[in-house]
């Protein structure tokens, strides 16, 4: 299978159950407050203990690229900063989704598509970095109003906590367990895409614009420091084509939950998500095309 048939299947789902709930709310305005608290608080957790319970990984094997990948993160925050004031939008807005992709739901099957199941352990911890930095650092970004205590104690760090600890001593619950977590952890993201399209129905052409600068942004400022990452740790192999993949991903989807939860501009983060994930079928197998 190619990659981009890979990305279609990724992408078309996303787009289907995202319009869905835009024609829904077009219709009855439904209030989706309570269920984004859940989906923080309860889906989103279980199914990122399940993701890194299920895969085993040596993270002395993947140093280097785990420290590329928090860099990049925070190389792409840096960057974002200065382009947010100087295109007049708010930081706390665009920063956090330039800084932060979707390495779950896209960078893991894609991840295992293009380097097979030897190395999904890295792509694993990837995610996990990318979800401690996203619920501590990112979180305060978005909000003034999120504290850090709080975030250090919330559901969905300690479950990352705890998801590597039983990837690294391979101490876990029972598989009837797990598989039960992960079902239920998998509910999370087609609720999330539908709460998505319900705030696409605020939609205007200001939103249009903010949604385009960081569906482009995103993949740009993270490839920009990718390059020289490369060189600088010295990166080959499997590794190289791992953190190219993580830089050109699209925005988070769990980066509108945080921002409708705090009320930074939802609709506008709702769009760079949405523009991002149609973005990334061009991006990604460009991308992939030199990391390959």
């Amino acid at each position: 299978m190619s990659v981009l048939s890979r990305l279609l299947e990724i992408v078309i789902p996303v787009f289907f159950i995202v319009g869905l709930g835009f024609a829904y709310a077009r219709r009855h305005r439904p209030d989706m407050t309570v269920f984004n608290r859940i989906a923080l608080d309860v889906f989103s957790p279980v199914l990122t203990y399940a993701a890194l319970a299920t895969r085993s990984f040596h993270l002395e094997e993947h140093t280097g690229l785990l420290l590329g990948g928090a860099l990049l993160i925070l190389g792409s925050g840096l960057l974002a900063w200065p382009l947010a004031l100087a295109t007049r939008h708010s930081p706390r807005t665009l920063v956090p989704v330039v800084m932060f992709n979707n390495s779950g739901n896209m960078g893991l099957p894609l991840a295992l598509l293009a380097f097979g199941a030897s190395n999904m352990g890295a792509a694993v911890a990837l995610f996990a970095i990318s979800g401690l930095l996203h619920f501590s650092l990112g979180a305060r970004i978005t909000s003034r109003d999120a504290r850090t205590r709080d975030l250090l104690v919330s559901p969905l760090m300690l479950a990352t906590l705890l998801g590597f600890f039983s990837a690294y001593t391979g101490l876990r619950p029972p598989e009837v367990v797990i598989s039960s977590m992960r079902l239920f952890g998998d509910a999370a993201l087609p609720m999330m895409l539908f709460t998505l399209g319900t705030q696409l129905t605020a939609l205007n052409r200001a939103s249009i614009a903010t949604g385009l600068l960081g569906a482009l942004a995103r993949p740009l400022l993270s490839l920009l420091i990718a390059v020289p990452l490369i060189h600088l740790l010295e990166l080959e192999g499997a590794a190289r084509g791992q953190l190219l993949l993580f830089a050109a991903l699209p925005p988070a989807v769990l980066q509108f939950i945080l921002a409708e939860r705090y009320r930074q501009e939802p609709t506008k983060v709702a769009a760079m998500v949405l523009l991002g994930n149609a973005l990334a079928l061009v991006v990604v197998p460009i991308t992939l095309s030199f990391a390959l």
